[in-house]
């Protein structure tokens, strides 16, 4: 997922084991991740992605003064997914506290350690007692 104001920024997803930076995106005033490679494109998580920061997480609400939280590791996510209009994309911490990512402070660095699983679609095979009866052709 990418937050819903970041429609008009390039993105991609996100991959194992690279590491992202918290920037706010120019034309917007919402944070997200980029890649130190690609600055201007947005790296899109799904939610259960697993990430490690390089340092206690620190955020803000816009004001003056950041806040700490004293953990390295997170899985995003989303926080209230229905109301539109808003902010959704979120960290959530061990200890069950969230952070919204637009409210991550700049610069924080974290390494994508693990994607969730996602199952596809398949087809699957009738059940004997749903399958048409087989038809007894007499050979003469």
């Amino acid at each position: 997922m990418c937050d819903y104001s970041l429609h008009a920024v390039a993105t991609r997803p996100a991959q194992v084991g690279e590491t992202v930076i918290s920037t706010t995106f120019r034309g917007t005033s919402t944070r997200g991740f980029a890649s130190e490679k690609e600055p201007e494109v947005a790296v899109c998580m799904l939610p259960g992605t697993e990430l490690a920061f390089a340092e206690n997480v620190r955020y803000d609400n816009r004001w003056i003064w950041t806040k700490s939280i004293n953990f390295r590791v997170g899985k995003f996510g989303a926080i209230d997914p229905d109301v539109p209009h808003r902010h959704h994309d979120a960290i959530e911490f061990p200890d069950g506290s969230r952070v919204l990512v637009t409210q991550l402070c700049e610069g924080q660095r974290a390494t994508v350690l693990q994607l969730p699983v996602v199952h596809g679609v398949t087809e699957h095979a009738q059940p004997a007692a749903q399958t048409p009866a087989a038809r007894t052709v007499a050979v003469d």
